[in-house]
């Protein structure tokens, strides 16, 4: 493993820089997860995407991982700076459900609509609610350290006491002070402190509660995320990702009352996505450019693309075509373009499928092109010159039919399209039913014809490269049930019927 080929550029510092893991071989990630109490919008999901496209090369690059994703479930103010209500207890008001029930349909929602953009769960995923323990533990050692104060029944973060806050964010303690509203929270010492937790003198009926050190209430949004990343990942691991509006409030506090507690370094690299955002509406003139929102009203969900005749999968094509630290402007020409584009390609692969690879699949001739996917992944995570990689690797004249489905297969790995999925698909649509039926346990119900034998033998070469041997013998046995004989030999795989 080349390690020190792998780079990103790091929030901290502004600068690309090499990737050097805290252990070798081995990479612990954390990312900031959703807030359950509305749908995700497709901005928010832009996050999500961006985080699995990490995840699925660190797997590709052949290193062990853990990921780590929380689920905030409550403490979560509409105000970053500890003002306006907690997000899950507004949403329970008004549906007349409890803060656990809204929590639990809007997980359910989360996972749903990431399960539609092929993103893969992250090996731990945490809830707010299960960690308060470990969450008043590190207040504890806060308070030991000297970091904190009780002011109006609450507990804040000092962070006059941690002389590098700001430092993720670049910003400077005295100029925050200079800035302040007059209408800041009366509590505080200084603007910039955080509550690390309420009592009932922040709301009198709040519905969780638990009982702690400081009275009864419950946690502040920002200790939840260092007390679960530091429970699964350690008190010094290597990559934090999220959004670029959690850079100057949340991360930035994550980052003081972290380090507060341990006095060391917490994380070494920060990765964070740009916006996706709403240009102006060229017959209008409305202005509507700025971030997708929830509270502004300029939002989308992954249904209501669906709605619209998109495929989930037609938006992580829409994506991928733009690095994750560049804005992205969402259109309804953008989106045709993208699903046009993912169609043209899911084709593409879908006639190789049908095509009887007739030469030998050599390794020489797909190294090439191996090495330039790998190449823009470790270039801070380029995937759109990972995807113009593919396209020139699928327009080689002198690639088998069984090597671009074979390189297809491996990168899509890291693009998570399901394109070979959606090509078999493709494939069986533009034949006969008469001539093969495929059955819900996969089996072939009736005689094949001959270009149904070469999708199924691309198919199993394919899985055979994927080392997915049980589908491989799968399909042998598919065809020797229906008369069909294979015969791996150096030129490719041969089939007669007997």
């Amino acid at each position: 493993m080349k390690t020190m080929s792998l780079r990103f550029f790091n929030t901290l510092g502004r600068m690309v820089q090499d990737f050097m893991p805290v252990t070798k071989g081995r990479v612990g990630f954390y990312g900031c997860g959703p807030t359950v109490y509305n749908y995700a919008h497709i901005g928010n999901l832009r996050a999500y995407v961006f985080l699995d496209t990490l995840d699925r090369t660190f797997t590709f690059l052949g290193w062990q991982k853990t990921h780590v994703m929380n689920i905030t479930d409550i403490g979560h103010l509409s105000g970053d700076n500890d003002d306006g209500e907690d997000k899950m207890v507004h949403t329970a008001r008004e549906r007349g459900q409890s803060v656990l029930e809204i929590a639990r349909v809007y997980t359910d929602a989360f996972f749903a609509d990431s399960d539609r953009l092929n993103i893969l769960r992250p090996d731990v995923v945490c809830k707010a609610t299960e960690h308060v323990p470990e969450m008043i533990d590190l207040i504890r050692r806060l308070e030991d350290r000297g970091h904190t104060y009780r002011s109006g029944g609450n507990l804040y973060y000092d962070v006059g006491t941690f002389p590098d806050y700001g430092k993720l964010a670049g910003l400077n303690l005295d100029d925050l002070k200079a800035g302040a509203r007059i209408d800041v929270d009366a509590n505080k010492r200084n603007p910039a402190d955080f509550a690390l937790w309420f009592t009932k003198s922040k709301f009198e009926n709040q519905a969780l509660v638990w009982d702690s050190p400081w009275g009864t209430g419950y946690p502040g949004w920002h200790i939840e995320c260092s007390a679960m990343s530091m429970k699964y990942l350690g008190e010094h691991f290597d990559i934090h990702t999220g959004g670029i509006d959690h850079i100057p409030v949340h991360h930035t506090n994550e980052i003081a009352q972290s380090e507060g507690a341990t006095g060391k370094k917490w994380v070494n690299y920060w990765l964070h996505n740009e916006f996706l955002v709403i240009p102006k509406d060229r017959d209008s003139g409305k202005d509507g450019a700025g971030k997708m929102s929830k509270s502004a009203g300029n939002f989308l969900t992954l249904q209501a693309l669906i709605d619209s005749g998109y495929d989930p999968l037609d938006y992580r094509f829409f994506l991928l075509g733009a690095h994750y630290r560049s804005q992205i402007a969402f259109s309804w020409d953008a989106m045709d373009s993208a699903r046009n584009a993912r169609r043209a390609l899911v084709q593409r692969l879908s006639r190789l499928i049908t095509q009887m690879p007739g030469s030998s699949e050599r390794a020489d001739r797909c190294a090439p092109f191996l090495t330039d996917f790998r190449e823009a992944l470790e270039n801070d995570l380029a995937m759109p010159r990972a995807l113009s990689v593919l396209q020139a690797a699928l327009r080689d004249r002198d690639l088998s039919p069984g090597e671009k489905l074979s390189l297809a297969s491996r990168m899509d790995d890291v693009l998570g399209l399901d394109l070979l999925r959606s090509a078999r698909a493709e494939a069986e649509k533009k034949h006969s039913p008469a001539e093969v039926s495929v059955g819900a346990g996969g089996g072939v119900e009736s005689a094949p014809g001959n270009a149904q034998i070469d999708v199924l033998v691309a198919e199993r070469n394919a899985a055979k490269k994927a080392k997915n041997y049980a589908r491989a013998d799968e399909i042998r046995v598919i065809l020797r049930e229906q008369g069909i004989v294979l015969e791996d030999t150096p030129s490719g795989t041969l089939w007669h019927r007997e």
